[in-house]
């Protein structure tokens, strides 16, 4: 299982990436995108967007389920990344490149959803 350690870890199964401009990338983990298979479609939340910490914003479809994204963290959605409508197969192939969208933090966003590489794969691991 490909966990990279500059990224931080949802029990739910989805990373995020503090970017330079303090922006923050979310996208699906390796171990995510291997459980649901082949993803045929990803819905998006718009740009603009207000997303609570835990809320649902997203929805990843595949040929086994649909699965729902939360937000890991409070903020506005200020990017999506709109090459996956046509082709969500890039989450399989590169999950931690296909990011499915962008976040500015709320003013003192809390981060508590979130873990560091270590504690992700043992969560994953023991729920094995």
């Amino acid at each position: 299982m490909n966990t990279p350690a500059n990224l931080h870890y949802t029990k739910t199964h989805e990373w995020a990436r503090t970017e330079a401009d303090g922006s923050v990338s979310v996208g699906i983990t390796d171990h995510a995108q291997e459980l649901l298979g082949d993803l045929v479609f990803v819905e998006l939340p718009k740009v603009g967007t207000v997303v609570a910490a835990g809320e649902e914003c997203a929805v990843v479809e595949s040929v086994k389920a649909a699965s729902d994204i939360y937000s890991p963290i409070a903020g506005r959605v200020t990017a999506i990344n709109e090459s996956l409508a046509a082709k969500p197969e890039k989450v399989n192939s590169a999950p931690y490149d296909a990011w499915l969208f962008r976040l500015a933090p709320a003013a003192g966003a809390d981060r508590s959803l979130l873990v560091d590489a270590a504690t992700y794969r043992a969560m994953v691991e023991a729920a094995a």
